[in-house]
């Protein structure tokens, strides 16, 4: 090889070790610096503690609010499990019953047995009474979600966690889900507050609270993640999906280590459904819907009739328990959430119609004398066994007509379960979820769903509120759902007005207020009267205008909006209403409609502004981005 040609290939070969070398030292770099930057968010600057990396991580990267959220289905699945024992020993003890036998489906009570309500409600009446000084209502999920970012009390979870043990304990009608997801929800409530979240992740967190209690406590995940979505969350996005469901999912292999979370019911044989059965289901979901509507008024009728008869707070739950235990002598079925009356129906023939009637009548007695007596659960179960006792009902009246739209009752009873708790819950898909779930059966879920839309149609459309919602109503809250309303609500007109005021008394000539407000100094300036009350606003270009020639007359001809006022503690929507009306660019805020002492100004602009900002925040909510 010549001279030349070696030279080329050793400087070929010394080219290919530096490139080789160069990429080496790039490739270390790019090592370097990914190593760094996983380096500051994981271990930051050294005065930095721990805690604060960790909540770091969990506001900047989705799979740790995931990983968070799995923690928090963990802990709901040991929630129920506990609370579930620690209401099955009471009921055990009180009721002395035979082992795996379940309240609701004792053959009958002694006499004496049936004063154990009353004990129950003179348990909470004290309660009550050792909490009277306590100024602050309990906020619950929705409440909490809804207005307050998810941010919950965990006394007030524990103090209505307690009150629904009781009352399920003692025999009331009512379940155990609204505990369940109180603390399932109050413990994410807390984690979140830990970490820092912020409010849109800790309002997602608080879903999968409750998520994972409904869970554990059906041993159905998806039941519980539309749950979530449907009545806690308010919204189904991409960003809530991984969090909810890891949570459900982690919930239910938590509860099933303990032996809970098998299905309601096992429903195996396959199901036809073609028009004449959705014809019937659609009929069945409107007559669940319009019973549901019935039974959350029957509530609020016996809390009324309570209150005309004197009887105080504290005495109401045990004249609840006592009226309760009368109808348990008659059928223990109306005590607690009827779990075991529930399987006792599908395990057994139906019921003769007249005494399946009669038990509903019954049981929706019992659950509107508990409730509206003050005992403290959730109607959940209770609308699932009603459901099924309505359901056989209507296979028995349809049998009659035509016994080849149905081959049992077992289909018919799903439905009524789905119809009823849909109306009363407020969820369609969860119910639907839950027949899926429970039965595998994709044709029985559509099914399902159709009973379940129809019986949310009638309820929206006439009633227009779930059994939560209410609640709020009664109490004067204009919550619909879990939506997040809180940003809006605090948006009020005191947080928005500007407090620096220009005024001038009435009865001042225009020449003294040009001199005082030249143009350019103000746009507005506030008239008072001889008390420095609110008369009126001028614009200060209008004292300038061509047809004002008069220096001498006074600016009383001015004025303007003199019966146009804001209050501060205003919402936007009840500001940008007046402002709409008024047809006003500027509105004075003023303390109280009678005394009227000024206090700031409030332009229409800055308020649509800010409302823009604050939809633009649920908006980003809404689409899940972080």
């Amino acid at each position: 090889m010549s001279g030349p040609d070696i030279h080329a290939d050793i400087i070929e070969d010394a080219g290919a070790k530096g490139a080789a070398k160069e990429e080496k030292e790039t490739r270390l770099m790019r090592m370097g610096r990914r190593w760094g930057e996983w380096h500051r968010k994981i271990v930051g600057h050294s005065h930095i503690g721990f805690g604060a990396r960790i909540r770091m991580l969990v506001r900047q990267r989705e799979i740790w609010l995931v990983l968070l959220a799995v923690v928090v289905g963990c802990v709901a699945g040991l929630v129920v499990v506990a609370l579930h024992e620690i209401a099955y020993l009471i009921q055990t003890l009180l009721y002395t019953l035979p082992p795996e036998q379940r309240l609701s489906g004792l053959g009958g009570i002694d006499f004496g047995q049936a004063f154990i309500p009353a004990a129950g409600g003179i348990l909470l009446g004290i309660i009550a009474l050792l909490l009277r000084n306590r100024k602050s209502r309990y906020v619950d999920l929705v409440e909490g979600n809804a207005l307050h970012g998810g941010r919950l009390s965990m006394v007030d979870s524990l103090i209505i966690t307690g009150q629904t043990i009781v009352s399920n304990g003692f025999g009331a009608s009512v379940g155990l889900e609204a505990a369940y997801t109180q603390m399932g929800g109050g413990i994410a409530s807390k984690l979140g507050d830990l970490f820092q979240l912020r409010r849109v992740d800790l309002r997602r967190l608080v879903g999968c609270g409750a998520a994972g209690a409904i869970a554990a406590a059906f041993g159905a995940p998806l039941t519980g993640a539309f749950y979530a979505f449907e009545l806690i969350i308010g919204t189904y996005t991409i960003g809530t999906l991984a969090p909810v469901m890891a949570a459900s999912i982690a919930a239910v292999l938590v509860s099933g280590l303990f032996g809970h979370g098998a299905p309601i019911v096992s429903i195996s044989q396959a199901v036809a459904i073609n028009f004449p059965q959705i014809a019937v289901i659609l009929l069945f979901g409107l007559i669940a819907g319009g019973l549901g509507i019935v039974l959350m008024r029957l509530v609020t009728w016996v809390e009324a009739g309570f209150k005309k008869l004197n009887i105080p707070t504290y005495l109401r739950p045990a004249a609840g328990g006592l009226l309760l235990g009368g109808m348990a002598l008659i059928s223990p079925k109306v005590l607690s959430s009827g779990h075991a009356a529930l399987q006792q129906a599908f395990e057994s023939n139906p019921l003769p119609i007249w005494i399946a009637a009669f038990v509903v009548i019954l049981k929706i007695t019992a659950s509107a004398v508990s409730l509206g007596s003050g005992f403290r659960g959730g109607l959940f179960f209770a609308s699932l066994f009603l459901g099924a006792m309505v359901g056989q009902i209507l296979f028995a009246v349809v049998d009659f007509i035509d016994p080849s739209i149905f081959v049992d009752d077992s289909v018919p009873m799903l439905v009524g379960m789905a119809g009823l708790a849909a109306a009363i819950v407020g969820g369609p898909l969860t119910m639907a979820f839950l027949t899926l779930e429970t039965s595998g059966s994709l044709p029985l879920t559509v099914a399902v769903l159709a009973s379940a839309v129809a019986s949310s149609m009638l309820v929206r459309e006439t009633f227009g509120y779930s059994f939560t919602t209410w609640r709020f109503h009664l109490r004067g809250e204009t919550i619909r759902s879990a939506h997040d309303v809180g940003l809006l609500r605090n948006l009020t007109v005191g947080k928005m007005m500007r407090r620096d005021l220009k005024s001038i008394p009435l009865g001042r000539p225009i020449r003294e207020f040009r001199r005082l407000y030249p143009l350019g100094s103000a746009q507005r300036v506030i008239v008072l009267n001889e008390q420095e009350k609110y008369a009126g606003l001028i614009y200060v270009s209008e004292a300038y205008a061509d047809g004002v020639d008069d220096e001498t007359a006074p600016i009383d001809g001015l004025m303007r909006f003199a019966n146009n006022v804001l209050h501060p503690a205003m919402g936007a929507n009840d500001a940008a209403r007046i402002f709409d009306e008024a047809k006003a660019e500027a509105l004075a805020v003023v303390t109280d409609l009678a005394d009227r002492t000024v206090i700031g100004t409030l332009t229409e602009a800055h308020l649509l502004r800010r409302y823009s900002e604050e939809l633009e925040k649920v908006r980003v909510d809404l689409s899940g981005q972080r």
